[in-house]
C-alpha cells in the first residue's frame, strides 16, 4: 500500500516540476529575442536555480491530491479516484491560466504576472477593448498547449489501481492518517523550503543581474500566489486618512519646493570610493554620542567625533528589507508594504548603485546571514550590484544561529574592499546586534534589566567596528574612501522600548573618512531627516543629479524642510521640527501626538498628504 502511495507522491512532484519547466521553455521560445543579451549557459541556469521554488509550489499543489490518494487506503471507491483527477485538472487549469497570461503581458509589463491583473479584470470592458486579437490568440493557444501537455503527462503518470486494503477499518483509518501526515507534512516542508529559520521566498530563484533571467527562474504560480497575498494584505486604501487629491498634491509639492542648489560640499573629491556599513538595529538612543546612554559604543563615538554626524535622522520602518531599499533607493516606507518583495514595482524605482555605475563604479554587497529574508538579495541583484554575497558564499566557520559574527563579517568585507576595482561602492550589513544575540561573550555583561541582551550586543558590535576601521586604514584605497554608517532601523532600549513612538525610529547616520574636508570633521548636523534623504544628500556631494529620487532631500541644504515619515504596524508616524505623532490607521487612534494644538491640524494634514501621495505613486508603479 505505502509503496504505491510513495511512488504516486513522487510522481506528483515530478509531474509539476516537468510542467513548470515546459512552461519555461514555451516562455523562452516566445520571447527568445529578449534573451539575446544572455548566454545559453545563463539561460540554462534558470532550470537549476528554479528547483527550490518549483518544489515549494509543487508541495503546495500536492496537499489536496495527496489527501485523496491517502483516502484510497480506506476505500477503493471510484469517487475517490475521480476526485483526485478532478482536483489535479483544476490545479493544472489554474497553473496554465496564470502562465499563459504571463506570456502575453510580459512584453508590455516587463515583469511577471501579478495581482495587478485584478485591477484590469475589475474593468472587463477595458480588457476586451485594449487587447489585440493576436494577444487573445496567443493566450488561448498557450493555454490549450499547456493543458494538452499536462493532460498527456497526467494520463501517463497516474493510473490509479485498486489497493489491497486491511480487513479491519481501524487499520485502514490508521494507515490513512499515517500516510497523510507523512506526505502532507512533507508537502508543507517543501512549501516552506525546509526547516531553516527564514521560509522560502522568491529570492531562492534569483541568480542573475539580468531581471529577465530571474523572471524565467521564478515559479510563475508561486510568484502570482505571493503577489495575491500581498494584494489582499497591502490594499490599504480603506485605512488611509482620507484627503482630497488636489489638496494632497499641493501640500506635498510645497514640502518639496525649495532652492536645491547650495555650496556646502563636505567632500574633497566628487569620485571617492564609498563604503556603506548598514548597522543592524542600531538605535540612536543606545549610542553614546547621540544620547545619554554611555558605555555601549565607544568606538563609534570616536569615529563620530572625527567625522560628520547627523543627529536627527529617522528610520523609515522597523524591518531590514525596507531599511535597505530606503537607504539605497530613497523610497519611503508604506504601511504593510515591503516593496522588495514585489520585483515588478521595485525595479521601477532607482538605486544609487545604478547612478554610480554610470560613473564607472563597481559594486558589492555582503551580509553574514541569508539575503532571502524580505527578498533583499533579489532587490540588490535586480538593481545591478556586481556582487551579492551572503552566508551561502562564505566559508564554513563557527557562526551564530542567524548569521556570522560581526568580526568575521568585517574580515570577509575587508578582503572584498582590498580586491575591488576602484572607484567602488562596497556595502556590508551587520547582524550580531539582532536576536538571539548568540555572539561569543566574555566576562560579566555590562548592562542588565530591560533590553540588556541588545545593549550588551552593541558593545560586541562596536568593538568589531573599531577593529574594522583600524584595519581599513592600512588599505591602499583608504585615503580616497568615504565611509557611511547608518542603521537599517531602530530598536528598543532601556529608555524607550515602544515601537510606536517617534524616538524609537531615531538612528545614527555618520559620514567618515579622509575625504571629508577638515572644516566638516567633528561637526554635528541637527537637521531633521530620514533614511530616504541619504540618496539625495550623497549624490549632491558627488555632483550627480538626484531627480530619480523624488522623495529624497539633501540634508546638507540649508533650505531643506525638516520632516520625516515612518511606518508602524498598520499605521504611520509624522515628525517635524515642531513635534511628532503616530497614528494607528486600523484602530483610528493617535498613539502619540505632541503637536501644539494651534498647529496640530496643519502638521497632521502634511503627514496625511505625503502618505497618500507616496501610496498613490507606489500603486502606479
Amino acid at each position: 500500500m505505502f509503496k504505491k502511495l510513495t511512488i504516486n507522491f513522487f510522481k506528483l512532484l515530478l509531474f509539476w516540476i516537468l510542467l513548470f519547466d515546459f512552461q519555461r521553455i514555451t516562455f523562452s521560445l516566445f520571447h527568445w529575442r529578449k534573451f539575446q543579451s544572455s548566454t545559453f549557459l545563463e539561460w540554462l541556469q534558470s532550470f537549476v536555480f528554479s528547483i527550490r521554488l518549483d518544489l515549494g509550489m509543487a508541495g503546495a499543489l500536492c496537499i489536496l491530491p495527496i489527501l485523496f490518494l491517502s483516502l484510497k487506503l480506506i476505500s477503493n471507491k471510484r469517487w475517490i479516484s475521480k476526485t483526485f483527477y478532478g482536483i489535479l485538472v483544476f490545479e493544472i487549469s489554474i497553473v496554465c491560466l496564470i502562465h499563459s497570461g504571463e506570456i502575453n503581458v510580459y512584453d508590455e509589463w516587463n515583469h511577471k504576472l501579478t495581482s495587478r491583473v485584478f485591477k484590469h479584470l475589475s474593468n472587463p470592458d477595458e480588457v476586451f477593448r485594449t487587447a489585440a486579437w493576436s494577444s487573445t490568440f496567443w493566450y488561448i493557444f498557450f493555454f490549450c498547449l499547456e493543458i494538452f501537455v499536462a493532460w498527456k503527462g497526467m494520463r501517463w503518470l497516474f493510473k490509479l489501481e485498486p489497493m489491497q486494503l486491511p480487513k479491519h477499518w481501524s487499520l485502514r483509518i490508521l494507515a490513512f492518517f499515517s500516510a497523510f501526515i507523512l506526505f502532507g507534512g512533507t508537502s508543507f516542508v517543501l512549501l516552506r523550503g525546509g526547516f531553516q529559520q527564514i521560509p522560502l521566498n522568491i529570492n531562492a530563484a534569483i541568480y542573475s543581474t539580468n531581471p529577465l533571467n530571474n523572471d524565467l527562474s521564478i515559479n510563475s504560480t508561486y510568484n502570482f500566489a505571493k503577489s495575491y497575498l500581498l494584494y489582499n494584505r497591502t490594499d490599504i486604501d480603506v485605512f488611509l486618512p482620507k484627503m482630497d487629491t488636489v489638496v494632497s498634491k499641493k501640500l506635498v509639492a510645497k514640502l518639496y519646493t525649495f532652492p536645491k542648489k547650495h555650496t556646502k560640499y563636505f567632500l574633497t573629491t566628487q569620485k571617492p570610493n564609498i563604503v556603506f556599513v548598514v548597522l543592524e538595529g542600531w538605535s540612536a538612543n543606545a549610542v553614546g554620542c547621540l544620547s545619554d546612554t554611555k558605555g555601549a559604543t565607544p568606538n563609534f563615538d570616536k569615529l563620530a567625533n572625527e567625522g560628520l554626524l547627523f543627529t536627527n535622522v529617522r528610520a523609515a520602518s522597523g524591518t531590514s528589507e525596507i531599511g535597505n531599499s530606503t537607504i539605497f533607493s530613497g523610497f519611503p516606507a508604506i504601511p504593510e508594504v515591503s516593496i522588495t518583495m514585489q520585483p515588478e514595482k521595485h525595479r521601477k524605482i532607482r538605486s544609487i548603485n545604478q547612478d554610480l555605475k554610470k560613473r564607472g563604479y563597481t559594486s558589492s554587497y555582503l551580509f553574514g546571514g541569508d539575503l532571502k529574508y524580505g527578498n533583499i538579495g533579489g532587490y540588490l541583484m535586480d538593481h545591478g550590484f556586481d556582487n551579492v554575497i551572503d552566508e551561502n558564499n562564505l566559508p564554513n566557520i563557527p557562526r551564530g544561529k542567524l548569521n556570522y559574527y560581526d568580526p568575521d563579517v568585517y574580515r570577509f568585507f575587508l578582503k572584498e574592499i582590498k580586491n575591488a576595482k576602484q572607484p567602488f561602492l562596497q556595502c556590508v550589513f551587520t547582524g550580531s546586534s539582532h536576536a538571539p544575540y548568540d555572539h561569543p561573550k566574555h566576562g560579566k555583561q555590562k548592562f542588565e534589566g530591560v533590553e540588556a541582551d541588545y545593549m550588551n550586543s552593541l558593545i560586541y558590535c562596536d568593538k568589531a567596528i573599531g577593529q574594522f576601521i583600524r584595519k581599513a586604514k592600512k588599505l591602499p584605497s583608504y585615503k580616497n574612501t568615504l565611509f557611511v554608517f547608518v542603521a537599517d532601523h531602530g530598536h528598543g532600549t532601556p529608555f524607550n522600548d515602544s515601537p510606536h513612538v517617534g524616538p524609537f525610529f531615531r538612528i545614527p547616520l555618520l559620514f567618515f573618512g579622509e575625504v571629508i574636508k577638515p572644516e566638516y570633521k567633528h561637526q554635528k548636523i541637527n537637521t531633521l531627516g530620514s533614511q530616504t534623504d541619504i540618496a539625495a544628500t550623497l549624490l549632491y556631494q558627488l555632483g550627480i543629479d538626484a531627480k530619480n529620487y523624488p522623495w529624497s532631500k539633501d540634508l546638507m541644504n540649508p533650505n531643506v524642510p525638516e520632516f520625516a515619515i515612518h511606518t508602524i504596524n498598520k499605521g504611520y508616524g509624522w515628525v517635524t521640527s515642531k513635534g511628532n505623532m503616530t497614528f494607528q490607521m486600523q484602530s483610528n487612534i493617535y498613539i502619540e501626538d505632541v503637536f501644539d494644538s494651534k498647529i496640530r491640524n496643519e502638521e497632521i494634514n502634511k503627514g496625511n498628504a505625503l502618505l497618500n501621495e507616496v501610496y498613490r505613486y507606489y500603486k502606479n508603479l
